[in-house]
Protein backbone atom coordinates (compact mmCIF):
# COMPACT_ATOMS: atom_id res chain seq x y z
CA UNK A 1 0.00 0.00 0.00
CA UNK A 2 1.51 3.39 -1.06
CA UNK A 3 0.54 6.18 0.76
CA UNK A 4 0.23 9.81 -0.35
CA UNK A 5 3.19 12.63 -0.10
CA UNK A 6 3.29 15.03 2.95
CA UNK A 7 1.06 18.10 1.84
CA UNK A 8 3.46 20.35 3.56
CA UNK A 9 7.06 19.13 2.94
CA UNK A 10 5.97 16.16 -0.02
CA UNK A 11 8.29 14.18 1.83
CA UNK A 12 7.48 10.28 0.81
CA UNK A 13 8.70 9.10 3.39
CA UNK A 14 5.02 9.05 5.52
CA UNK A 15 3.88 6.81 8.20
CA UNK A 16 0.51 5.92 9.34
CA UNK A 17 -0.29 6.07 13.04
CA UNK A 18 -3.98 4.66 13.53
CA UNK A 19 -6.33 6.54 12.04
CA UNK A 20 -3.48 9.65 10.92
CA UNK A 21 -0.54 9.80 8.68
CA UNK A 22 2.45 11.23 9.86
CA UNK A 23 5.55 12.82 8.11
CA UNK A 24 9.27 12.15 9.85
CA UNK A 25 10.81 15.18 8.17
CA UNK A 26 8.52 18.11 8.96
CA UNK A 27 6.94 16.13 11.94
CA UNK A 28 2.93 16.82 10.05
CA UNK A 29 0.23 14.88 11.37
CA UNK A 30 -2.80 14.63 9.26
CA UNK A 31 -5.87 12.95 8.17
CA UNK A 32 -5.72 11.61 4.82
CA UNK A 33 -10.07 11.68 4.82
CA UNK A 34 -9.90 15.78 5.84
CA UNK A 35 -7.31 17.54 3.74
CA UNK A 36 -8.26 21.47 3.98
CA UNK A 37 -6.71 23.57 1.41
CA UNK A 38 -4.89 25.98 4.70
CA UNK A 39 -3.02 23.15 5.00
CA UNK A 40 -1.36 23.77 1.77
CA UNK A 41 1.49 26.06 1.24
CA UNK A 42 1.05 28.87 -0.28
CA UNK A 43 4.08 30.71 -2.12
CA UNK A 44 3.16 33.95 -4.09
CA UNK A 45 5.92 34.78 -6.99
CA UNK A 46 6.54 39.07 -7.56
CA UNK A 47 3.23 39.36 -9.71
CA UNK A 48 0.97 37.48 -7.19
CA UNK A 49 0.70 34.27 -9.16
CA UNK A 50 0.73 31.13 -6.93
CA UNK A 51 3.44 28.91 -6.92
CA UNK A 52 4.06 25.28 -6.92
CA UNK A 53 6.46 22.50 -6.91
CA UNK A 54 7.41 22.14 -11.02
CA UNK A 55 6.89 25.70 -11.80
CA UNK A 56 9.55 27.13 -13.87
CA UNK A 57 10.23 30.82 -12.77
CA UNK A 58 12.27 33.58 -13.84
CA UNK A 59 15.01 35.68 -11.78
CA UNK A 60 13.93 39.42 -11.78
CA UNK A 61 16.72 40.99 -10.26
CA UNK A 62 20.68 40.60 -9.95
CA UNK A 63 20.77 37.91 -6.90
CA UNK A 64 24.21 38.14 -4.98
CA UNK A 65 25.31 34.48 -3.60
CA UNK A 66 26.05 34.49 0.00
CA UNK A 67 29.42 33.25 0.90
CA UNK A 68 30.47 33.67 -2.89
CA UNK A 69 31.43 36.30 -5.45
CA UNK A 70 28.73 34.45 -8.12
CA UNK A 71 26.22 36.33 -9.11
CA UNK A 72 22.44 35.20 -10.33
CA UNK A 73 21.65 37.61 -13.36
CA UNK A 74 18.65 39.00 -14.30
CA UNK A 75 16.30 36.71 -16.57
CA UNK A 76 17.92 33.34 -15.30
CA UNK A 77 15.54 30.65 -15.39
CA UNK A 78 14.69 27.96 -12.66
CA UNK A 79 13.13 24.78 -11.65
CA UNK A 80 11.27 24.96 -8.34
CA UNK A 81 11.33 21.55 -6.98
CA UNK A 82 9.62 22.36 -3.52
CA UNK A 83 7.86 25.14 -2.00
CA UNK A 84 8.38 25.24 1.65
CA UNK A 85 6.49 26.97 4.72
CA UNK A 86 9.43 29.32 5.62
CA UNK A 87 10.10 33.21 6.39
CA UNK A 88 13.21 33.61 3.58
CA UNK A 89 13.43 31.42 1.23
CA UNK A 90 10.51 29.78 0.03
CA UNK A 91 11.64 27.88 -2.88
CA UNK A 92 13.88 25.09 -3.15
CA UNK A 93 15.09 25.59 -7.23
CA UNK A 94 17.27 24.41 -9.74
CA UNK A 95 18.95 27.22 -11.12
CA UNK A 96 20.35 27.16 -14.50
CA UNK A 97 24.32 27.76 -14.03
CA UNK A 98 24.17 27.80 -10.81
CA UNK A 99 22.72 24.40 -9.29
CA UNK A 100 20.16 24.01 -6.09
CA UNK A 101 19.87 26.91 -4.18
CA UNK A 102 17.18 28.67 -1.92
CA UNK A 103 15.18 31.36 -3.08
CA UNK A 104 13.12 34.17 -2.12
CA UNK A 105 9.65 33.87 -3.77
CA UNK A 106 9.62 38.04 -4.40
CA UNK A 107 12.73 37.50 -6.25
CA UNK A 108 10.68 35.25 -9.19
CA UNK A 109 8.41 35.12 -11.71
CA UNK A 110 6.14 32.39 -13.20
CA UNK A 111 7.48 31.80 -16.63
Amino acid sequence: MSLPPCPKCNSEYVYQDQSNLVCPECAYEWNPNEVNDDDLVKVKDANGALLADGDKVTVIKDLKIKGSSQVIKIGTKALVRRVLDKKDHELDCKVDGVGEMMVTAKFVKKA
